[in-house]
């Protein structure tokens, strides 16, 4: 295997991606956990710009996790309504805040085992709460992005098993960048290494890349 076909040494690209990415940042605009969580369920298969467009009215509404869990789930529903799957994600943010408010005291749970037991929160969600809403790093968030562009760089060996990426990804990673490596793939994945064709010759570390080119990324 030839240099130009290794897979980009991690810190090395950090280094360099960070470099080319200074100001990272969550994408979803929140100003409590609770926020945090209800733009998370709508974030599932929706553009960013979409949530936040839809959470400002819904958040000057909707107050406390028991607002959310006496709305009326048509209105809800109509309420979200540009995102995708509108109906699903109301049933699921009404029936996660019942039980906020049954069994939290309605506020949003600490620990990994409390949210991945709410309706519409799995452990990709769980970690984005955790991490941006509390400071508690316990994974790594694994999306589309981080996906497509961690494989490509030969750092996973998979670009559909989100579980699987991450502990690999984990055992790759220094701790401290856990938090921020989702927001730098993000960047890095909407600007250059986009789906379905990246833009190989922009790309910082391109040199070093296994899977550079359409004809390669394209299997």
């Amino acid at each position: 295997m030839s240099d130009l076909t290794k897979p980009a040494p991690a810190n090395e690209a950090l280094r360099t991606l960070h470099q080319a990415y200074p100001r990272l940042h969550h994408y979803l605009q929140f100003s409590t956990p609770l926020e945090l969580l209800i733009a998370t369920i709508l974030s599932a298969q929706v553009r960013d710009d979409v949530v936040n467009a839809t959470t400002t009215s819904l958040f000057k509404k909707y107050r406390t996790a028991e607002d959310y869990a006496r709305a009326e789930l048509q209105q809800l529903i109509k309420e979200i309504g540009a995102v995708s799957y509108p109906a699903a994600k109301a049933k699921h943010i009404r029936e996660a805040c019942q039980e906020l408010a049954r069994k939290h005291g309605g506020g949003v749970p600490r620990t990994m085992a409390d949210l991945v037991a709410l309706p519409g929160i799995g452990r990709k969600s769980a970690n984005a709460i955790l991490q941006n809403a509390f400071d508690v790093v316990e994974g790594i968030v694994v999306d589309t992005h981080v996906l497509r562009v961690a494989y490509r760089l030969g750092w996973t060996d998979t670009e559909k098993n989100a579980e699987k990426a991450e502990k690999q990804l984990m055992e790759l990673l220094p701790r401290g960048e856990w938090k921020r490596f989702p927001w730098l793939m993000k960047a890095h994945g909407r600007a250059v290494c986009r789906a379905p064709v990246p833009r190989c010759s922009q790309c910082p570390v391109t040199r070093r890349c296994p899977k550079r080119g359409v004809a390669q990324v394209q299997r």
